[in-house]
C-alpha cells in the first residue's frame, strides 16, 4: 500500500527508517561531490527531506510515542536535536553557497542528524517497538501528511525558529510547529 511489506507491522518505523537512509546518502553525495554547484543541489534536498521529516515526526510520531513510552529524557532530547537541526537548516536557507563556513554549516547538519538518527534507531524506535502503538494506522497518518508536505511544502526553518525565539519559550519544537501551523493559516 505504501511501498512496505505487506507482512510490515511497524510502517511507521519503516518510513521512518526509509527517510533516514536517503538523507544519510544525501549526506555521503555531498561529501563525494567535487563542485559547488552539486553541494548546493545536494544541500537543498537534504533540507527539504529533512524538513518534511521533521514535521511528520513532530506532529504524528513524537506525540504518541512520547504518550506509550513515558520516558521524557528520550524524547526531550529528540526535540533539542530538531531544534538544532532547524537553526542551521534555517541559517544555510538564508545562505547563497557562496559563503566561507556554508560547506562547514552543512557538515556540522550532516553530523548532528546522523547522530540523532542513531539514537533515534538505538534507543526511542525499540522502546516504541514495545508498546501497543498502531505503527500501521500510525504510517498511514504520516504517508498521508507527508505526501501533503511534499506537495505544499514546508514553511521556511527560520520562521518557526524566529517564532521560538521571539517568544522566549522553551517549547518543544512540535508546540512550535503548531504555533507557525495556526499562525500561518491566520494569514
Amino acid at each position: 500500500m505504501f511501498g512496505f511489506p505487506a507482512e510490515s507491522s511497524t510502517q511507521a518505523i519503516e518510513m521512518l527508517k526509509a527517510d533516514h537512509e536517503k538523507v544519510k546518502d544525501l549526506f555521503d553525495a555531498f561529501e563525494d561531490a567535487k563542485d559547488l554547484r552539486e553541494k548546493k543541489r545536494i544541500v537543498q534536498e537534504a533540507i527539504n527531506e529533512l524538513k518534511v521529516h521533521a514535521a511528520i515526526e513532530e506532529e504524528i510520531f513524537y506525540p504518541a510515542v512520547r504518550k506509550a513510552i513515558d520516558d521524557d529524557a528520550i524524547m526531550n532530547e529528540a526535540d533539542e536535536e530538531h531544534h538544532e537541526a532547524k537553526v542551521l537548516i534555517a541559517e544555510l536557507e538564508e545562505m547563497t553557497g557562496n559563503e566561507s563556513h556554508y560547506v562547514a554549516k552543512f557538515t556540522v547538519l550532516s553530523e548532528n542528524v546522523k547522530h540523532h538518527i542513531k539514537e533515534e534507531e538505538d534507543e526511542m524506535l525499540p522502546k516504541a517497538e514495545d508498546t501497543d502503538l498502531d505503527f500501521d494506522a500510525l504510517g498511514e497518518k504520516m504517508f498521508k501528511r507527508k505526501q501533503k508536505l511534499l506537495v505544499e511544502g514546508v514553511p521556511p526553518a527560520g520562521e518557526e525558529a524566529m517564532v521560538a525565539a521571539s517568544r522566549g519559550r522553551g517549547d518543544s519544537p512540535a508546540k512550535n510547529s503548531q504555533r507557525t501551523v495556526r499562525a500561518s493559516k491566520k494569514k
